[in-house]
């Protein structure tokens, strides 16, 4: 049995902010692969299911989101189950809206639900990282993972919740690159910019003027093979 956690604060005030992402992938999971309806248990709301062959219980913390270790922390506990087993859906404000990371282990970043968690059952678990992006000035995150998503996020949000839906059993079976992989391609598919790029976009080839573009062009030199220019070219080059 496997623990999929999402992670956010209860209540209707609440439900559209961008701190509340992991309880939208939650309920985008358990949406799309027919999970039981949602009951409390926990200090929580659980769902269960399968995906990838793995029984697997939904569970959204209703601790409000600093306190989320206690509910998870106690679900680990009733099924006698390590940290190893537990993968937690939340918002990351140093990951560009869109993007998606996935790894084991890791300090909290600031992050307040995920230190809850650490204090409860350690760091070993997987976390999958949705970027909401950062508000430019450390003053402003607060009210930014606070603050609903716009109407423009919808564009790639939907998309983005509807891959890790799609693509959830592949973090049941432990593929996570290839989880990261799909989501990527599906909001590429949709021309959703997730900023794994950051390239700068290639230079526009530099015009002729219309004074160079008139004349003809010039036949290149012919180099002579013999005589005595041909000597000092090969004296100079050093050629064979």
């Amino acid at each position: 049995m496997l623990v999929f956690a999402g992670l956010g604060n209860p209540g209707a005030k609440y439900q559209n902010n961008r701190h509340n992402v992991g309880f939208m992938a939650a309920d985008a999971i358990a949406r799309r692969h027919s999970f039981s309806p949602w009951s409390k248990k926990f200090q929580g709301l659980i769902s269960e299911g399968t995906l990838g062959g793995e029984k697997i219980l939904l569970i959204k913390p209703q601790t409000f989101m600093n306190l989320s270790g206690q509910s998870v922390g106690e679900a680990l506990r009733f099924y006698k189950l390590e940290a190893a087993a537990l993968t937690v859906f939340y918002d990351e404000i140093d990951l560009a809206a869109g993007k998606v990371r996935v790894k084991v282990g890791g300090g909290s970043g600031g992050h307040n639900g995920i230190r809850s968690l650490d204090q409860h059952v350690g760091n070993a678990y997987r976390r999958v990282r949705i970027g909401v992006g950062h508000p430019g000035v450390k003053e402003m995150v607060h009210g930014h993972v606070l603050g609903d998503f716009a109407k423009a996020d919808r564009e790639w949000l939907d998309v983005l919740l509807d891959a890790i839906a799609d693509d959830a059993g592949l973090l049941a079976k432990g593929d996570d690159n290839s989880f990261m992989n799909r989501i990527t391609l599906a909001l590429r598919d949709k021309l959703v910019p997730t900023g794994d790029d950051d390239r700068p976009p290639p230079k526009a080839p530099k015009q002729q003027s219309h004074i160079r573009q008139a004349r003809p062009q010039q036949p290149a030199a012919k180099i002579p093979e013999s005589g005595p220019m041909a000597a000092m070219l090969k004296k100079l080059f050093d050629k064979d």
